[in-house]
């Protein structure tokens, strides 16, 4: 196993890369405005993205509690948290800042924030998620690749 103090090593804080990737896209969308999305799409289905991946991020957030594991990725896993939204994706609050930022961008009724959000899946999955899937290998071994077979990285 390997030292307490060892932690997944992430590229950045990843609401900071969310924030980032959609700052961008506004930036953007004030440069070159997109069209508008009409109001009854945009209301229910943006409210829709933003309620679910407010959730789903919620419940990320209550399971690590629960489990007493640390949120902030600078700190090493105590606990594989493999309960609550864990059973159907093991990246609930990956998925659900996803959800939320999409949703932001078609509440905003904004096209480049959409745009510019596969930059920053990119960036989760390969400085995020990667990292944090090798530390969590490193210290629950078998247990940890137990999980993954059983349970899908996104949905």
């Amino acid at each position: 196993m390997p030292a307490e103090t060892e932690a997944p090593g992430v590229i950045a804080p990843p609401p900071l890369i969310y924030v980032g990737a959609l700052g961008a896209g506004f930036a953007l969308e004030a440069a070159l405005p997109s069209a508008s999305l009409p109001a009854a799409v945009r209301w229910p289905l943006g409210g829709a993205l933003v309620l679910a991946g407010s959730a789903l991020a919620g419940s990320f957030v209550r399971a690590f509690r629960r489990a007493g594991t640390p949120i902030p990725p600078y700190h090493p896993a105590t606990a594989l948290v493999t309960t609550g939204p864990y059973r159907l994706t093991r990246n609930p609050g990956y998925v659900g800042m996803t959800l939320t930022y999409a949703g932001i961008a078609v509440l905003a009724s904004a096209v480049w924030p959409l745009v510019t959000l596969p930059p920053a899946l990119l960036a989760i999955d390969q400085g995020v998620i990667a990292r944090e899937e090798r530390h969590l290998e490193s210290r629950f071994g078998d247990e940890y690749r137990r999980y993954t077979a059983r349970v899908r990285r996104w949905l």
